[in-house]
């Protein structure tokens, strides 16, 4: 028997999606605790999800057991999948790579899912394990079955739509259509979030139903006032390029409203049933639809945000008035993030939300804190009858920095109790007494997934994921006066008499981006480079997340901080670390991009070359919510602009001599930093007389899942920094 020889690594990154495929995720718990839901597909190479359940009742700790629920391969037919336009920007949205049944909804009850192949509406019988497709107008996006189970609403030509869960009583509920201001205008949509909620704000869904299945809440997007770009492919120059809405910093968004529509017979049409009732908050001032809650807590719950985020409005909606009333209100002088489970309510009808108080962020039920600053809280996991869980990382009072780690915890008026145990990155699915926890390790591969029942493990979920080729062996530490996190890693096998390596800087170093986490799978195209001959520094600097509210809203107003403490972890770690300080590169992609190209043109003394993957480099184009909460607009403030941007108007910005060698990579179809900025970039160092490679990628969009480009990127651009520093 003859093996095939094991692939490199970085065919073999690219074929696994970065080793996504094949492991478990997106978990639902049932309410009674006899179900778990989740998506997996069957190898680490198989692009397609499945929609499994596993049954608890009886299962063994370490014994899966788990069924497939509904099969991409069988619904079709073996026939390929064909996504929509719209279905595509969903999933460039969530940076979705895979295929099959890339996300599902269910019922109260986690006996009915709903969801999308193929443009066509499937629901599939939870523990019955059988599917089906309804006969519904296409393409169709983001099914939703009703609470009760009884109906499944979808998305469909722009229009918000329901259907009997038999397959009976298809009709339209909200859509431009029947809206007599909107005159059925393709610029208006119901039922889907906009450009920058789903970027940005990762609001990802437009249409909440209610409790009780009566009626449900829908937002209302009108894309009129927004500019327009162009997306074209110029290597197919007969074919039309993509027109797009995009509100670039300082224009006009997207106009959003929120309406009460009730499930009816459809009479609301013709004026004989109940109309929509649209929900009234000032929308001047709070113009961006941040968060949606509707659960039996409450009323419906909001969280609106000024358009310079530094106010926040949670307010309760009147659902047969529309009328809104002020439940809780919060300022920041700087700006006040958003948090994934919150705002929501409390079973007893109290107010859950995360705050930045006393220097750290905490959880906050009704009106009392229940954490304090040795706890920095990041998520709401769960809210209970008697504890809320949370996802959180130490903080800035900690006793252990514990870094990298992110650890989930039962937190109540009694106290906080963690629930993970391990070193690691841990996050959790909960519902009654039933917690699925899944833990990404430093030693290990891939991430294990538990299933517990109060506190005891009584199974275990599998990962299809391959075994990478290679183990990392990131050095966890922090550099500098500031702490500031870091990871290093050496060639495997390196020894001190190996001598000084060339240095190679491996960050994203911006907001909403940790790179330096405890997990294995964090490092491996790190380790990879290392192994080619350097010394990779990961480095997470001021305005990356995770550490306290003070750290990342240091750079309002001042992004050009994010390299300033990337020179610092740098030269603190070369008295610890082989750091040969005359030989320094940086690569990075998107906000590492960014930074990647600031530092060899702000910093040729210390960085000699560097890999500017999808930068951006004008910062007046990329998007309102982003960039207007960092820098202001452009209107305000140009000159904020003009000091952090790479390239303005009249070239390079601030550039510093020497000339440094630099790769710019960037897919010409990215619609989130389009191409327009490397393009920019290149002008002004053409015109500045400065040397610069431009590797365009043609169809590629801000990710590289395809697998010849994603294998090749890795290997260009190792080719480059060798020579760029003189290695080969």
């Amino acid at each position: 028997m003859t093996l095939s020889p094991r692939p490199s690594f970085p065919r073999q990154h690219a074929r696994t999606q970065r080793f996504t495929l094949g492991a478990p995720r997106s978990f639902t718990v049932s309410p009674d605790g006899t179900r778990v839901v989740f998506l997996r597909s069957t190898s680490g190479t198989d692009r397609v999800n499945r929609l499994w359940v596993l049954d608890l009742d009886g299962s063994a700790a370490g014994a899966e057991g788990a069924r497939i629920a509904a099969d991409p391969g069988v619904l079709l037919g073996g026939a390929s999948e064909r996504l929509s336009v719209e279905e595509r920007a969903r999933r460039e949205r969530s940076r979705e790579g895979s295929g099959g049944i890339v996300g599902y909804a269910v019922d109260a009850e986690a006996e009915l899912a709903a969801f999308a192949l193929s443009g066509r509406l499937y629901a599939a019988e939870l523990r019955a394990g059988t599917a089906r497709e309804l006969p519904a107008p296409g393409p169709v996006i983001d099914p939703r079955p009703s609470p009760d189970g009884r109906h499944i609403a979808y998305v469909a030509g722009g229009a918000l739509r329901v259907i009997g869960a038999d397959g009976e009583g298809d009709r339209e509920l909200a859509g431009p259509g029947t809206d007599e201001e909107a005159g059925g205008s393709a610029d208006v949509t119901y039922g889907l979030a906009e450009f920058i909620a789903a970027e940005e704000m990762s609001r990802t869904r437009g249409y909440w139903w209610s409790p009780a299945s009566d009626r449900l809440l829908v937002a209302r997007v009108d894309t009129a006032d927004v500019q327009r770009w162009w997306i074209s492919d110029p290597a197919h120059p007969d074919r039309e390029p993509s027109r797009v809405p995009y509100p670039a910093a300082g224009t006009p968004n997207a106009d959003v409203r929120l309406f009460v529509v009730p499930l009816t017979d459809g009479a609301e049409t013709d004026g004989t049933g109940t109309p929509p009732t649209e929900v009234i908050w000032d929308r001047y001032r709070h113009p961006y639809l941040a968060r949606v809650h509707w659960s039996a807590g409450g009323a419906p719950l909001l969280l609106v945000q000024s358009r310079d985020q530094r106010g926040h409005l949670y307010l309760a909606v009147d659902t047969d008035t529309g009328a809104t009333r002020t439940v809780h209100q919060d300022e920041d002088p700087a700006w006040l993030e958003l948090s994934p489970g919150v705002p929501a309510w409390a079973p007893d009808g109290r107010l859950v939300r995360l705050a930045d108080e006393g220097g750290a962020r905490v959880l906050m039920v009704g009106d009392r804190p229940l954490t304090g600053p040795q706890l920095h809280v990041r998520a709401v996991l769960d809210i209970g009858e008697h504890d809320v869980l949370v996802s959180a990382s130490a903080g800035e009072e900690a006793a252990d920095p514990e870094t990298g780690e992110i650890h989930v915890y039962r937190v109540s008026e009694l106290g906080t109790e963690r629930f993970s145990a391990a070193s690691g990155v841990h996050s959790a699915v909960r519902a009654g007494d039933v917690t699925v926890l899944v833990s990404a390790r430093p030693e290990t591969a891939g991430a294990s997934v538990g299933v517990f029942r109060e506190g005891k493990q009584i199974a275990s979920i599998a990962s299809y994921a391959e075994a990478p080729a290679l183990t990392a062996h990131a050095r966890l530490t922090e550099g500098g006066a500031r702490r500031i996190p870091c990871a290093v890693l050496l060639p495997t096998g390196y020894q001190e008499s190996d001598g000084p390596l060339p240095v190679l800087l491996d960050p994203y170093g911006g907001p909403h981006g940790q790179r330096v986490v405890a997990a294995q799978n964090a490092y491996l195209t790190s380790q990879w480079f290392a192994d080619q001959g350097f010394a990779v520094l990961v480095a997470d600097g001021r305005g990356t997340p995770g550490r306290s509210p003070a750290w990342e809203k240091s750079v309002h107003r001042d992004l050009l901080l994010t390299l300033d403490d990337q020179i610092e972890a740098l030269h603190d770690l070369a008295g610890r670390f082989p750091f040969d300080l005359d030989r320094v590169a940086i690569r990075g992609w998107s906000y590492g991009g960014y930074l990647a190209g600031l530092a060899v043109l702000r910093r040729p003394d210390v960085f000699h070359a560097a890999v500017v993957g999808a930068p951006v480099t004008d910062l007046r184009l990329y998007d309102t919510h982003y960039m207007e909460r960092y820098l202001g607009t452009p209107q305000e403030t140009p000159e904020v602009y003009a000091a952090n941007s790479l390239v303005t108007d009249d070239g390079l910005s601030s550039p510093a001599e020497p000339a440094r060698p630099m790769m710019i990579i960037h897919g010409l179809a990215d619609d989130n930093v389009v191409v327009a900025h490397s393009l920019k970039l290149s002008a002004a160092l053409l015109a500045a007389g400065r040397p610069h490679e431009v590797l365009p990628l043609t169809g590629v969009t801000h990710m590289t899942p395809q697998e010849e480009i994603a294998e090749n990127l890795l290997l260009l651009q190792v080719d480059f920094l060798k020579r760029s520093l003189g290695l080969s």
